[in-house]
């Protein structure tokens, strides 16, 4: 029997013709085994990550995908899923901000697959979760739990966003209701559990800080009426005018908390005296901060605790005792040599203070008025040729 010579040569020849021309030259629109990764990135079913803006020039193939997507011919709800499973794939690659973009425009389809709606809305939620944006994702939880009261992402959702906002009781709130459709769930019952504990810690912290801040009010009133009783005039920060006085406007039947709420140091920024405040001892002392002036030099000295039971010459001696402070270069501020003044605020006069004497007689003396809740006195040398300038024409009287 006799066959025909090379049946089917033409075919064969043809092929073998063909694939002969690789040998001699290259397939122009093969992928480059140098930048294979980055060719493939270039088609839709392989891309890692769309991106932000599509140029059709430049993505022909993804632009064609994304018009059929956008594409208003088709039903609602079509759309709807589309833009749905975009903002899913966004949302796989971390760009929350794009996935919220997708399923709101899925949402403002308004189709009437009411399960879509509340997936959109559940799904949104959670981009807005990773963007911080904690209002408005319960906001979407909210309305997808609307639509599908259970829900159960939803309800998560919203009891994590009410842990967020520190609404712990909403927390719980949330968590219970979604346990009456999903009573097994691991998830809503750890979440429960966390947030009953954030809750009684929540109340306890709020009752400890009103029992502290009652403790406070109460200390506060206590110290005020100690004041009041002694007869110790405040002078308002904010007015120059003095508290307690005998004028016509009678500033002493003010209340004398809105006072005391500023008594602190008055622009004064020694480190030492950085919130020193007056206070009353378990004994009913009071212990002033204090500021002693040194115009010849400058300077200052501050004490934050001066018992009102003290005098001056205490202090005084400890603070220039055995080492002179070194702005002293001529050791003229010994305690034998010093003179001590308060300032009347109202008349600007000065009444000079015997060292002996007590801080709380100083206090009490008629025309002594305490601005900021800091005592100040103003001490020199006394028959300095500074001192001799610095008082005169200055009205100067000796407290008595």
């Amino acid at each position: 029997m006799a066959f025909p010579a090379h049946q089917g040569d033409d075919s064969d020849d043809g092929m073998d013709e063909f694939m002969d021309k690789f040998t001699e030259q290259k397939y122009k629109n093969a992928f480059n085994e140098n930048n294979w990764e980055e060719e493939f990135d270039k088609v839709p079913m392989f891309m890692k990550k769309a991106p932000e803006e599509i140029d059709p020039a430049t993505h022909p193939d993804l632009a064609c995908l994304q018009s059929i997507i956008h594409d208003d011919d088709r039903p609602l709800e079509e759309q709807a899923k589309s833009l749905k499973d975009e903002g899913n794939e966004y949302f796989k690659e971390k760009n929350y901000k794009r996935a919220v973009v997708s399923y709101t425009e899925g949402l403002k389809k308004n189709c009437a697959d009411t399960a879509l709606n509340a997936i959109l809305y559940t799904n949104r939620a959670a981009a807005h979760f990773h963007l911080g944006n904690m209002r408005s994702a319960l906001n979407d939880a909210v309305a997808a739990k609307k639509i599908k009261p259970d829900h159960l992402k939803a309800i998560l959702r919203g009891a994590q966003c009410c842990m967020e906002l520190h609404n712990y009781a909403d927390a719980v709130q949330w968590c219970d209701e979604g346990l009456k459709v999903h009573p097994t769930d691991k998830k809503l019952l750890d979440l429960r559990a966390a947030a009953d504990k954030q809750k009684r810690a929540a109340e306890r912290d709020a009752r400890k800080a009103k029992a502290k801040e009652k403790k406070k009010r109460s200390e506060k009133e206590a110290l005020l009426a100690a004041i009041k009783e002694r007869g110790i005039k405040l002078l308002e920060p904010d007015n120059p005018r003095r508290r307690g006085s005998d004028s016509e406007d009678d500033d002493a039947d003010k209340d004398p908390v809105a006072a005391m709420a500023t008594l602190d140091l008055d622009g004064f920024s020694s480190q030492e005296a950085t919130g020193a405040r007056v206070f009353m001892d378990d004994q009913g002392v009071l212990h002033w901060p204090v500021l002693f002036l040194y115009p010849e030099h400058q300077q200052t000295d501050f004490i934050s605790a001066f018992a009102e039971s003290s005098c001056f010459i205490d202090h005084l001696c400890v603070m220039f005792g055995e080492e002179l402070p070194p702005w002293d270069t001529e050791q003229k501020y010994q305690p034998q040599n010093l003179q001590l003044f308060f300032e009347d605020h109202e008349k600007e006069h000065l009444y000079q203070v015997d060292l002996e004497t007590l801080l709380l007689k100083v206090l009490q003396h008629q025309r002594c008025f305490i601005k900021s809740g800091t005592p100040s006195f103003i001490i020199m040398v006394k028959g300095s040729e500074f001192s001799k300038q610095f008082l005169s024409g200055k009205k100067v009287h000796r407290m008595k």
